[in-house]
């Protein structure tokens, strides 16, 4: 499994919005994004950019470097490497209809994605480890690749030795009742199905998917 050599943290402050990358802890007090505090009243300002010179960057982009940025949380959200993403890009400009949505749904049916929006973990991060370990079953037979592409129909489900996992567990418990309409949930089980691709409106990940085609079509 490849990991992010970046704090996640730092991550956020580099893109500017919250990423939810570290699970519970993006919803909590926690959270140093919240934390800042700026402008009249004390209310709550977005942290600078990382680095010494952060305070003093020039938050205006050209179009590339909007579009780059774009890319970047998109990544980033999803936990990706370029290689991989790049792959993804070019199957979402060959298939039919609008490649942004092509592409957003592809990382939707990724298996770790899906293993996350089932509730098996917190984060993506704890749902690619659960992958990763060969702790998530699609139609009964261990896949141990976090971005396997789930298809319409494919039932995914927690192995019977990762049931008593403390985050599994918890994770259900707190969020079964989250789970997107394009996906069903059986907690009790520790499975779900796959019950439809998802259409553009029912993805919540806040981007702006035709900057990153244009930034791919350069």
């Amino acid at each position: 499994m490849s990991s992010q050599s970046i704090p996640a943290c730092k991550m956020c402050r580099r893109e500017g919005a919250k990423l939810y990358i570290k699970g519970t802890r993006c919803y909590s007090k926690k959270c140093p994004f919240d934390s800042v505090k700026g402008g009249k009243n004390n209310e709550k300002a977005v942290p600078p950019v990382p680095g010494m010179h952060g305070q003093n960057m020039q938050r205006k982009l050209s179009d590339y470097g909007q579009q780059l940025r774009e890319k970047q949380k998109l990544k980033r959200i999803y936990g990706m490497r370029e290689k991989q993403f790049s792959i993804d890009v070019a199957e979402a400009v060959r298939k039919p209809g609008v490649t942004g949505e092509n592409l957003l749904r592809l990382l939707e049916t990724r298996l770790d994605n899906i293993a996350y929006r089932l509730c098996f973990g917190f984060s993506r991060k704890q749902a690619k480890q659960l992958v990763s370990h060969g702790h998530v079953l699609v139609n009964g037979k261990k896949v141990d690749i976090p971005s396997y592409k789930v298809k319409t129909g494919d039932v995914i489900s927690v192995a019977e030795k990762a049931r008593s996992i403390a985050f599994v567990v918890d994770s259900i418990a707190a969020n079964s009742k989250n789970v997107p309409v394009w996906l069903s949930l059986d907690p009790g089980a520790f499975s779900g199905k796959v019950v439809a691709l998802p259409a553009r409106d029912q993805i919540d990940t806040d981007v702006n998917e035709q900057l990153i085609v244009e930034y791919y079509s350069r």
